[in-house]
């Protein structure tokens, strides 16, 4: 016998009921999944002193939160230890991302394709605005960390998220092997990386296909802008005027002209005070002050 029409009513409310659990429970795992806050702090860089305070919101002297992008072979853990809490405490909010890993490959980072890497920075910044409620952000990179988020900027949509770009000694339009070398010997076990397969530097090899891709139309987009910070001593990234762009809204910088004495190289350039100096002239050009050998970030 059919059912009677009360209890067909009574089964078909229950049904519903289990379908709406079932959807709300699926749209709810799927916002979660989605969140943009929480994909950022999955690539948060841990223990970088005056980084990733998710409560942290912008002040007016300040409006843009501070992103740091590290290099090759290295990690946000340790590649900024001394910018991040510099500007910190100048009252930035400052973010630090790890990016690049190889699966296989242990502690080692920043070694993946830089255009997938670029990718995680674009994930980064995303969940960044999103926590601070900022429209902008501002990045700062070392090596491939201030030449990957070109890529972001001209490729993935980033100009419309980023104001201003600084690069501590970016690898621009590439770099030699015998550069990539130099760099990986002051990593251990990244010249073994560099042997069997390190995507990220043939990315960043002179003539690469990505740099090609990079380069072409332009070196800028924009909107955005620009400051390179290069060292005559540098032994990774050279001839070092490699490093400069060309294009509107550019401002290139040689460390020696503003300190002569100064001999910081590739890695060091990161922990320079002349150097963190200039960083925040780039990051604030309203208050900037000149730069010299007394200067300090």
């Amino acid at each position: 016998m059919p059912p009677r029409p009360r209890l067909l009513r009574t089964l078909c409310l229950a049904a519903a009921a289990v379908l709406s659990c079932v959807l709300l429970t699926g749209l709810s795992t799927a916002a979660h999944a989605a969140d943009p806050v929480d994909a950022a702090k999955a690539l948060a860089a841990p223990g970088v002193p005056g980084a990733n305070d998710w409560s942290c919101r912008p002040s007016a002297a300040h409006p843009r939160p501070v992103v740091l992008v590290h290099g090759t072979f290295a990690s946000g853990s340790v590649n900024w230890l001394t910018a991040a809490p510099a500007l910190a405490a100048r009252g930035y909010c400052v973010f630090a991302l790890t990016y690049g890993e190889v699966p296989g490959v242990p502690v080692l980072r920043a070694v993946a394709p830089v255009a997938s890497s670029a990718g995680q920075l674009a994930t980064f910044v995303t969940g960044v605005l999103a926590a601070t409620n900022a429209a902008q952000a501002d990045l700062v990179g070392h090596s491939q960390g201030g030449m990957m988020p070109r890529y972001y900027l001209k490729f993935l949509g980033g100009a419309a998220k980023v104001h201003t770009l600084v690069g501590l000694a970016p690898s621009n339009h590439g770099t030699t092997l015998d550069g990539l070398a130099t760099l990986a010997a002051q990593f251990p076990g990244a010249l073994d990386l560099l042997n069997a397969g390190c995507p990220a530097c043939v990315d960043q090899v002179v003539g690469s296909s990505l740099l090609t891709t990079l380069n072409a139309g332009g070196e800028t987009v924009p909107g955005v802008s620009y400051t390179v910070i290069a060292s005559r001593y540098d032994e990774v990234v050279t001839p070092y005027a490699t490093q400069f762009l060309s294009g509107s809204g550019v401002h290139n910088v040689l460390l020696q002209n503003l300190c002569p004495t100064d001999v910081s190289e590739h890695v060091a350039i990161a922990f320079d005070p002349v150097a963190l100096h200039e960083v925040e002239n780039a990051l604030d050009p309203a208050h900037a002050t000149p730069s010299n050998c007394l200067s300090h970030g």
